[in-house]
């Protein structure tokens, strides 16, 4: 049996600028983190020749073609394990949350399976080939940040070229300024699920439109970078801010009247700056405030579900393996 543990992620700044309609023309940054909540994958040599799959549904077929998850059934394909085999998963948090977790699942997946083979594959690989699944063979109008923060961890600032190369540069920052940031990262869970892709395909049709408001994306990737390196908390604070307000201009299915309450109620309790994760439309509210007002904007969101957060350095492991 081998067990793969893979980190979900907040995305701070420059989401979207990852996705190929605009980092082929511009190039794309974001600025992410790994986050302590994870996705695990399960991978066991079944007893006979059968495939099972347990996810939120349940599959056993006798021929890899014959799976419905596409995820599952590419990458297996791909790593060419074709028959008696068990995966199941399971997640710290809801699917369409805007935390990354369908990337997380392809990123543990692959580790997982090459390390039921008995090999080890490094993260750039990992993220490329998760990648190439969910994009390419999936046809998920989805961007490549999540494929990689899972696959690597920590704090990365991670750029996305032309000539589909990608950079992954650790955020260096000191003990203190993670701690700040740790204390004042508070996670709201709005209790709505969606699907990306929706927004996202909606967002990708008016790429060219809004190539100005992308620019200026991308650039607070490289503001939320330097404040973080250089200690600035309430900057990074204020960045948070800045960006959501150019983020929300991309399409009217980001937010809605209920989060846009949610959010003026917290930047008037204390908060500096936040932005609902992912493609948007619900999930996770995050917002960056300072330890002494954080009372106050929890009394000011007591209808939503806090989260406690924390950094993770470490991207996708395997964290078991038996005899």
């Amino acid at each position: 049996m081998i067990i793969s543990r893979t980190p979900l992620r907040i995305s701070f700044a420059g989401g979207g600028t990852d996705i190929s309609t605009f980092y082929r023309k511009e190039g794309g940054a974001v600025t992410s983190t790994a986050i302590n909540r994870y996705m695990y994958i399960t991978v066991n040599r079944k007893f006979d020749s059968a495939i099972r799959l347990s996810y939120s549904k349940t599959e056993n077929v006798e021929k890899v073609d014959e799976i419905q998850h596409p995820l599952v059934r590419e990458a297996l394909k791909l790593t060419g394990i074709t028959k008696g085999i068990e995966i199941t998963s399971m997640a710290d948090v809801p699917a369409q949350t805007g935390l990354g977790s369908s990337s997380a699942f392809t990123v543990g997946l692959l580790n997982a399976l090459y390390a039921y083979k008995g090999e080890f594959k490094p993260p750039k690989l990992l993220a490329e080939q998760a990648c190439h699944i969910e994009i390419e063979l999936c046809k998920e109008p989805i961007g490549k940040q999540d494929h990689y923060i899972a696959a690597y961890g920590g704090i990365q600032h991670i750029q996305f070229n032309p000539d589909e190369t990608v950079f992954v540069d650790p955020v260096i920052c000191s003990p203190e300024t993670k701690r700040q940031l740790e204390e004042g990262m508070m996670l709201f869970y709005t209790g709505v699920t969606r699907p990306a892709s929706a927004i996202l395909t909606e967002q990708k049709k008016q790429m060219d439109e809004k190539a100005e408001i992308m620019k200026k994306m991308k650039l607070q990737s490289e503001l939320v970078r330097d404040a973080l390196v250089g200690g600035s908390i309430a900057e990074f604070g204020k960045l948070l801010h800045e960006g959501w307000m150019l983020k929300r201009q991309l399409t009217g299915s980001i937010t809605s009247p209920d989060i846009d309450e949610y959010y003026e109620k917290a930047l008037k309790a204390g908060a500096l700056g936040g932005k609902l994760l992912g493609a948007g439309g619900g999930g996770f509210l995050l917002f960056y405030c300072p330890p002494q007002k954080q009372d106050a904007v929890r009394r000011a969101l007591s209808s939503l579900k806090e989260t406690t957060i924390s950094l993770e350095p470490q991207g996708t492991k395997i964290i078991y393996v038996s005899d």
